[in-house]
């Protein structure tokens, strides 16, 4: 595992580096914006929230997979978008202790708002349903925030991290989107689009994403419900000055059917996101001065 510097500070920080089992960490400290310190257990229940359309053969293979890993989750829950090739029956079929949800509204971000609000464990771990991830990380993620991490990010590209799916094309793209979030936030993000990542259930309200039970707009979508969601988690834990670790992890290519990425819309959609994002914490600061 590997820190992340969460914010660029507004005074002088003093930097410690060590090394450790997993690489070098860099902790640094610095005067943090006050806020009420959680009560967090080291032994929490962990919630894994699973978003899905039409992933029915996927979870028959998936869901099983995060049932296993141990020590054992609290509860899996699966937020379906209107699927029509049977996910939600072959969900209840492979596990029937699953909670499945049905979205308020469309997108994944809305889906992962509403499995966030479902959600009773202490942390809650972000779970595609493709067959991509390997449940048998969920345990490092955790660890990583019973260590003292606030959000434990998912990367391919630390030590001890990999991926079987990514193209040269994605993982150069990748890497320009990881220099403008580094230099918007201050961050030393490696894999900023990957959607792997788990976090303390208490910091939900910080994140400030669109109500579940908001209306709809009747053309588009509201902002946050979209794939951008896990770029407006990035950047809102970072500006929220949280700390954050990297986690390595591999990624596997999709199990069955064809991933819904495109290469050049979504990253178009990640930096339009990155700066909507940055003048967003950049209002906030203002706010607060006055």
């Amino acid at each position: 595992m590997s820190a992340v510097s969460a914010a660029r500070p507004a005074v002088p920080e003093v930097v410690t580096q060590y090394a450790s089992a997993h690489g070098t960490t860099i902790r640094a400290t610095r005067r943090p914006r006050p806020r009420p310190q959680p009560s967090r257990s080291p032994f929490p229940a962990v919630s894994v929230v699973v978003p899905t359309r039409n992933e029915a053969r996927n979870l028959e293979i998936v869901l099983p997979a995060i049932a296993a890993v141990r020590p054992a989750v609290h509860e899996i829950i699966v937020v379906d978008g209107n699927s029509t090739d049977g996910t939600i029956e072959a969900a209840r079929r492979v596990l029937p202790s699953v909670k499945i949800i049905t979205q308020t509204r469309k997108g994944k971000g809305n889906a992962m708002a509403c499995g966030f609000a479902a959600a009773t464990g202490d942390v809650i771990v972000m779970f595609d349903a493709d067959g991509s991830a390997d449940p048998a990380e969920i345990p490092a993620f955790v660890s990583a925030l019973v260590a003292g991490a606030d959000f434990a990010k998912g990367s391919r590209f630390t030590p001890g991290g990999g991926s079987d799916d990514i193209t040269l094309l994605r993982k150069s793209g990748n890497a320009g989107l990881n220099g403008v979030a580094n230099a918007l936030f201050g961050t030393s993000y490696t894999d900023l689009c990957y959607g792997y990542n788990a976090f303390w259930a208490d910091l939900l309200p910080l994140l400030e994403l669109p109500p579940i039970d908001a209306p709809a707009p009747a053309e588009g979508m509201l902002w946050g419900d979209g794939f951008e969601i896990e770029t407006v988690l990035n950047c809102r834990v970072a500006a929220a000055g949280l700390k954050i670790t990297e986690v390595p992890s591999i990624e596997r290519q999709r199990v069955f059917g064809e991933t819904n990425l495109r290469t050049f819309a979504d990253g178009t959609r990640v930096l339009r996101t990155l700066l909507a994002e940055h003048r967003r914490a950049d209002r906030r600061k203002s706010d607060r001065r006055f």
